[in-house]
């Protein structure tokens, strides 16, 4: 039996650009960077666009039990739901199914701070530790929130009520997640699904720990393809979803397609040896199925090294795709990096035009035809390579 075709008919974002669609293709038609260089200085981050969660997260005890990374996805969910037309539809969110990558949540750090400063005191008996653990954590924050929040959450808020898989992996974990969803529909055991993922750059303790591997950008902002010299990534925030539904099931309730995904594929290189990563996507491209030498790659490049110069060596052998990088408008975000990707190929396929290039290396080029296939383009800072291919719907 031929598998079904998925249907992208729902997309949800909010960034560092702002919220929803139209906001974000005003922003990237204006080359627009919202990138702070001061605040955690001398790191380079990207903090979500000033937005009132009220829109979509009404009930104020709901917003409490999140910290800011799950009310971005709570929220991006939401934007989503309503993009589909399937907000407050019982019948379908009853049986809608939610495949989510998340990481392993915030920390408290007022609560850190203060515990590690009583112990180094001597102030801190075993019984105080236990008070403070109880009494100053929210209930959902033990240490730091559970990854499988954000899809309790949303099922909370927004009734999305079907079978939930959660995945962690940083970068991988989004690749698998769409990998899995296109899988499920395609052979008729889900018809309808919200996926997606969230990231908040705007934080100290995930900042210390990528700045202790020498990952994250210092000092000044600039091209993900312009950090040879200074390489990094640049912490971002987003939240990017996507409702994915059978062709049969969109057609059934008149939803209209902003593209399909026809084919997602994931690896994982042994990045030990020099090269892997370029390998790891040569095996890749053909099992897509890309027609012609002359398409368009949205690629979710870091700008972390070895990977971003193997990613690069793999896209010198594609010389004729018109590329745009994430990381550079958007900064680096992690579980939410290849759903991004994924949205802006259906968006940039339901407006019937690639974006400008915001890129001074030369290595974008602008497109001026309508895209018809897009392909888009994983690879995780230190492990995790993925591929999706986004067509128009004939």
């Amino acid at each position: 039996m031929a598998e079904k075709e998925v249907w992208i008919t729902g997309v949800g974002l909010l960034s560092s650009l702002g919220e929803g669609l139209d906001a974000h293709w005003e922003a990237l038609g204006a080359r627009r960077v919202n990138a702070d260089e001061k605040r955690l200085a001398p790191y380079v981050i990207h903090p979500i666009a000033p937005v009132s969660f009220d829109a979509q997260i009404p009930k104020k005890g709901d917003q409490r039990q999140m910290e800011t990374w799950q009310r971005i996805g709570t929220y991006a969910a939401g934007l989503a739901l309503d993009s589909a037309g399937v907000k407050g539809n019982q019948e379908i969110l009853s049986r809608m199914d939610m495949i989510i990558a998340a990481g392993g949540g915030e920390r408290d750090l007022t609560v850190d701070l203060a515990i590690m400063n009583a112990d180094a005191q001597g102030k801190l008996p075993p019984a105080l530790l236990n008070e403070k653990l109880m009494n100053e954590l929210r209930p959902t924050l033990f240490l730091a929130q559970l990854s499988n929040l954000l899809a309790g959450n949303i099922a909370i808020v927004h009734g999305v009520c079907g079978t939930s898989r959660t995945f962690m992996g940083e970068e991988a974990s989004s690749i698998d997640a769409a990998r899995i969803a296109v899988a499920r529909i395609g052979a008729g055991q889900s018809d309808i699904a919200l996926v997606g993922a969230a990231h908040n750059g705007d934080r100290g303790d995930l900042l210390m720990l990528y700045a202790f591997g020498d990952l994250a950008l210092k000092d000044q902002h600039s091209s993900v393809w312009a950090r040879r010299n200074n390489p990094g990534f640049a912490i971002g925030s987003a939240g990017a979803f996507l409702v994915m539904e059978s062709r049969e099931h969109a057609e059934a309730r008149g939803a209209k397609p902003y593209a399909k995904l026809t084919k997602v594929v994931a690896d994982l290189a042994r990045r030990k040896e020099p090269g892997a990563v370029t390998k790891s996507l040569q095996a890749l491209w053909p099992q897509l199925g890309v027609s012609g030498d002359n398409g368009i790659l949205i690629t979710g490049a870091t700008g972390a090294e070895p990977a971003t110069a193997e990613e690069r060596a793999f896209l010198s052998q594609h010389a004729g795709f018109a590329v745009r990088a994430t990381g550079t408008t958007f900064g680096h975000t992690m579980e939410a990096q290849f759903p991004l990707g994924l949205a802006l190929a259906a968006l940039s396929i339901s407006r019937g035009a690639l974006y400008p290039a915001n890129d001074p290396t030369g290595l974008e080029v602008e497109k001026t035809e309508a895209p018809t296939q897009i392909v888009v383009l994983g690879v995780g800072h230190w492990q995790g390579e993925g591929m999706a291919l986004v067509e128009a719907v004939s």
